[in-house]
């Protein structure tokens, strides 16, 4: 009879020390956002507590995670080197690289596939640990008031509730990883890029495909985090095959609602990217994305078009 009861107390106090596990879980209300969207997230968090499962959300980073107001960072990184750093230099590399930024400023198409993949070209030659360097300067002189708190805050409570996070960027992964990995806590291999290989310790301009860009940010989910993500935010027409990845929530964040999207953009077609995702029941949230007169963008004396602004 007394090994029976001491089995009872030892399953009750078990489950007695159980019960805070199940319930830790605690919301944070996201200051900044309205009670209802907070109503909204905290419902979808609730719903995931007893899911056995990986709990994965993703976010784009420029204009999802911190501001791309009036430029990319990834643009005024390499802007911002090449006229600090480039233009003092007479080498053979410096030259090349410069040649690189004038095909660039050339293309004009700042968020196209050779664009894109020329940042990597431009970067070839470097090590991680200066490419890392030159995204985190870039970061602390130009950036680091641009990180949205109400998205740091939703990634807190994310955290809290089980949830691994990945931070997606069509920029050179080493470029942004340092920085992106501090500010919201998550590990530097969460944060998942345009990759290149390195050898004996440099990079190359040889990319690792795919690309985070339009599509093959759907396909680097599948690729590299190999989850289907719960929740899923970002902000432009470029993150729609991301977002519709998501198996829970989608969560738009200053989403366009002048441009009205043509055949080439698919189901968008006829929409704004704010109407589309309106359409579509996806949580659209404000974050404060404005340019800070008191800083000298590099990007700007290169001519490259500016972003538009978002005031909240």
């Amino acid at each position: 009879m007394n090994n029976m009861k001491r089995l009872i107390v030892t399953v009750l106090a078990a489950a007695f020390c159980l019960t805070p596990t199940v319930n830790a879980q605690t919301y944070r209300h996201i200051s900044g956002w309205s009670q209802d969207v907070n109503d909204r997230i905290e419902g979808f968090l609730n719903s995931t507590i007893t899911m056995n499962i990986r709990k994965v959300a993703v976010f784009d980073s420029d204009g999802t995670t911190f501001g791309q107001v009036p430029y990319y960072l990834a643009d005024e990184a390499l802007y911002r080197y090449a006229d600090v750093v480039l233009k003092e230099r007479k080498d053979s590399e410096a030259k090349d690289k410069l040649k690189i930024l004038e095909r660039m400023v050339k293309d004009g198409n700042n968020v196209g596939k050779p664009y894109v993949e020329d940042r990597v070209h431009f970067l070839a030659g470097l090590t991680p640990g200066e490419i890392e360097m030159i995204g985190y300067e870039c970061y602390r002189e130009s950036y680091s008031r641009k990180t949205y708190p109400e998205m740091k805050q939703l990634v807190a409570n994310l955290k809290e509730y089980g949830f691994e996070v990945y931070i997606l960027t069509a920029s050179p992964e080493f470029l942004y990883q340092k920085f992106v990995s501090e500010e919201y806590g998550i590990p530097v291999t969460n944060v998942v890029g345009a990759k290149c290989v390195v050898k004996e310790g440099v990079t190359t301009g040889e990319i690792i495909p795919p690309i985070p860009q339009d599509d093959g940010k759907a396909h680097t989910i599948e690729t590299f985090i190999k989850a289907r993500p719960l929740i899923v935010g970002g902000n432009s027409r470029g993150d729609m095959d991301m977002l519709n990845e998501s198996a829970g929530l989608k969560i738009v964040v200053n989403p366009d609602d002048i441009t009205v999207r043509g055949p080439e953009d698919g189901p968008m077609n006829g929409h704004t990217v704010k109407s589309y995702w309106e359409k579509e029941g996806a949580l659209i949230v404000r974050c404060n994305d404005v340019r800070d007169p008191k800083v000298r963008f590099h990007t700007e004396e290169w001519k490259i078009r500016q972003n538009i602004a978002n005031p909240k």
